[in-house]
Parts: C-alpha cells; structure tokens; sequence
C-alpha cells in the first residue's frame, strides 16, 4: 500500500505514523526525544525512528515510504530545509532534510514548523476543512498560529508568520522572554492561566484544568481568572480577524480542552469586541494530539503532488500492531 512517513517532534517526545494517502493514519508510535543527552542525540533519535518506520512500512505494506513530512519546533527554514533553532531542544541550524533524505534513501522530505503543519492538518482534514481561509491557534504553554490560504499555510517572509502570541495586548504589563511586555500569550496561554490560578488559589500544584474545573462549580476567584485570560485572548483574536479576515477561526491546544467552558465566553467576548469586521466562526480543534503527525503525511504528499483532500476521508486513525522495536 503507498504510504508516507510522519514525524511530530515535540520538546519531550515524538509522535511518528505511516500515512496512507487519504491522510488516514495507518500506524502510529511514540518515542521520547532523548533531549537530556543532547541535541546530537535528538538527532540522532530522529533519523532512527524514521528509519525503523520506513523498515517497518516495507514490511507492513510491501512497498518502502515514497516520501517523509517532519514537523519540528522553533525556527524553522523549510525552503531550505533546515530546522534552524529549538531552545527546549538544544540545536541550531540542523540540515534535517539533507539528513532525513539520506537516510531514508534519497526519498523527497518535507520540513516544516510543528504549529504550522498542525494548523495545514486542521484547515484541509479537520475542523476547518472546506474554508478557504482560517486561522488556527493552539493555547499551550505559548500561544502560536497558522493562517490558512486555500489550503495552504503562510510561512511569511521570513517564517514568522503566525506569532499571535506575541502580540501585545496588555501595553506595559507582564514581562515576555521575548523582549516584550504585555504579550498575549503571559495572560492567555494555558501555562499563564495555570499560574494565574496558582496565585489566586494558593495552591502552587494547581493548573489551568483545576481553574476550568473551578468556574465549572462557580468559584469567584477562578471566574475572575478565567475572564482575565478570556478578554486578553479576544483582544488578540480581534486584533488577528482585522488583519487577516478569517472565515473560520479554530482553537486548539491544553486550554480548548475546556470545551464550552472556554467557547462560550470567547465567543461572547469577540462579539463584543468587533465592529466593522466579519465574525468567524469559532470552533475546537478536531484533531488533538494526531495534528502534527497528519499535517505531517500530508506535507509528505504534497512532496509527490498528491493533496490528501479526498472527499470522504475523515480524521479518525487506523492504528496497526505496533513492533516492539518502534515503540518506548
């Protein structure tokens, strides 16, 4: 069966599949980066799991992978194929596609920036298939974004687009590591709401889906946390629409996964805020953790000139048996 290769690498761990090309995937497995012994080893970890896949497809489906999709972190070139930085990961200016392609037998390799390739999956085969632009913003511990043109994702110039999180929506407040002050994603991520709850609560264990589960039980405290990080996200989101004229804005990440919890009040909040503008649509992310791996197989089939959009194909996961020498 044609297939192609998969690979999310997060900060901690990998996720990795064979993608069939309706983008369904047709095996997963996970492995830990290695990450304490250093960016070489990251490296090295990466070219192994992806050559253990491509064995293990030639075996599964009698055919070897025709191409491979990487999703990586940090700064990423993919016209040149380079991932050029990753702080939680240690490495600069790694040829990751010159080395992927060796390694896998000079098979095309696509490379791209892990939000942006989960942002293609959602916008072709997920919660925003069928719109001819949307923006995609996963809420975590930063707050980044995708915007999606016709089925395509924009990098930018210099592949910054997309970095909604770093827009300031509180002039003069909380300092960002970015150099800034007032950023949106100190007020609005999932890691700023569980500190914010932590404070508010005195409780430094608690997190953002203990405040999601306080406003659920009408706590006072967490309300008044919870619409904090509510209004700074809508000023940001309002800020993006103006721009960029969405017809379907999706949000993702550890904070959408407050369902309507967070949806409600967003919703209201960006309504209140819009004048002149056009209103998006406001939905969930559909593909949870697989984005990545999908956005992945389908930056992989683009490489062979076959865009996994078939009418049909749906974003649920065939998992096969999963060898022992794949998987941590």
């Amino acid at each position: 069966m044609r297939h192609v290769i998969a690979l999310d690498v997060g900060g901690t761990g990998m996720k990795a599949a064979l993608a069939g090309p309706g983008g369904e995937l047709l095996h997963q497995a996970r492995r830990a980066t290695g990450r304490e012994r250093g960016p070489e080893a990251v490296v090295a970890g990466i070219l192994d799991f992806a050559a253990e896949l491509r064995a293990y497809g030639a075996d599964r489906f009698g055919e070897p992978a025709r191409a491979a999709g990487v999703a990586v972190p940090g700064i990423v070139d993919a016209e040149q194929g380079v991932a050029v930085y990753a702080a939680n990961l240690g490495w600069r200016d790694v040829p990751l596609r010159a080395l992927l392609g060796e390694r896998l037998g000079s098979v095309p390799v696509a490379l791209g920036h892990d939000v942006r390739t989960g942002g293609l999956a959602e916008g072709r085969i997920g919660a925003g298939r069928g719109a001819d632009r949307f923006l995609f913003v996963p809420l975590g511990t930063g707050i980044a974004g995708a915007i999606g043109i016709d089925g395509r994702v924009e990098a930018g110039a210099h592949g910054f687009a997309g970095e909604i999180g770093h827009v300031v929506v509180r002039p003069g407040g909380i300092a960002c590591p970015c150099g800034q002050r007032g950023c949106l994603e100190r007020f609005a991520s999932a890691s700023a709401v569980s500190q914010a709850w932590a404070r508010a609560c005195g409780d430094p264990a608690a997190d953002a889906a203990d405040c999601a589960k306080a406003v659920e039980s009408g706590d006072a405290r967490a309300l008044a946390v919870w619409q904090d990080a509510v209004d700074a996200l809508a000023d940001g989101l309002v800020a993006a629409l103006t721009l960029l004229d969405p017809r379907v804005l999706i949000i993702g990440g550890g904070l959408a996964e407050a369902g309507e919890t967070l949806f409600t009040p967003l919703r209201d909040a960006v309504r209140r805020r819009v004048t002149f503008q056009k209103l998006p649509e406001i939905v969930p992310a559909a593909l949870g953790d697989t984005a990545g791996c999908l956005g992945a197989g389908l930056m992989a089939w683009d490489l062979l000139g076959t865009a996994a959009t078939a009418p049909g194909t749906t974003a649920t996961t065939s998992t096969t048996a999963t060898p022992p020498e794949v998987t941590t």
